[in-house]
């Protein structure tokens, strides 16, 4: 079965279907079963606030306050090294920066929209390489409110993309082996496809 879902996996992702993917119009480069799983837990949690690395176009920071208007609560930061205002669609729980994510002034920045909120969850999915994710990790894991997530994105890179180099998954096994405050969910994975393997990371509950 594993091979299956690996051979299925690879030819999915080289497929690049993925790429084309739209959120009431708006580019977002997701998996559709990755989506599906986001929906369930923003549902279950009711995130007040969530904390997004790596905006692109936008689709998914649309997707992820889309999901807070069906709730009726919760907001997001989104961040991103390259600005596009004219590109990115507007949405009032929806918050903007432009600027490295490890950068010390982008930090501080969430870290004050984030203080007092709860559930407050994390999604990484900007610089790939190992070193950045990692430095990610550092800055970001500590605002994850207990029993929410820190999800790591593109782990999978490692699978279908190997002369990328060390990324995240190196990342989070080194993250991991180092922290016992968070538990890879293996049951967010339960729809096989998924691009984050391993990469859906709970904190623990106090």
């Amino acid at each position: 079965m594993k091979n299956v879902v690996d051979e299925f996996h690879w030819e999915f992702y080289e497929a690049g279907a993925w790429r084309r993917m739209r959120w009431l119009g708006v580019p977002v480069l997701k998996n559709p079963c990755d989506l599906w799983v986001y929906q369930e837990i923003i549902a279950r949690l009711h995130p007040a606030l969530i904390i997004e690395c790596g905006t692109a176009m936008g689709g998914s920071a649309y997707f992820f306050a889309s999901l807070c208007d069906l709730l009726g609560e919760g907001q997001v930061v989104t961040i991103d090294s390259v600005p596009a205002p004219n590109q990115r669609p507007p949405h009032p729980r929806v918050t903007y920066l432009t600027g490295s994510s490890t950068s010390p002034e982008v930090v501080r920045a969430v870290q004050a929209l984030a203080r007092g909120k709860s559930p407050v969850m994390v999604v990484l999915d900007s610089d790939h390489r190992r070193a950045h994710v990692a430095a990610e990790l550092t800055a970001y894991a500590p605002l994850v409110t207990p029993g929410s997530y820190l999800v790591v994105e593109d782990t999978n890179l490692s699978a279908v993309l190997p002369e990328f180099g060390p990324g995240p998954m190196e990342a989070v096994n080194a993250f991991l082996a180092s922290n016992s405050e968070f538990t890879r969910d293996a049951s967010q994975e339960r729809f096989l496809l998924t691009f984050n393997p391993g990469g859906y990371l709970r904190r623990n509950e106090e």
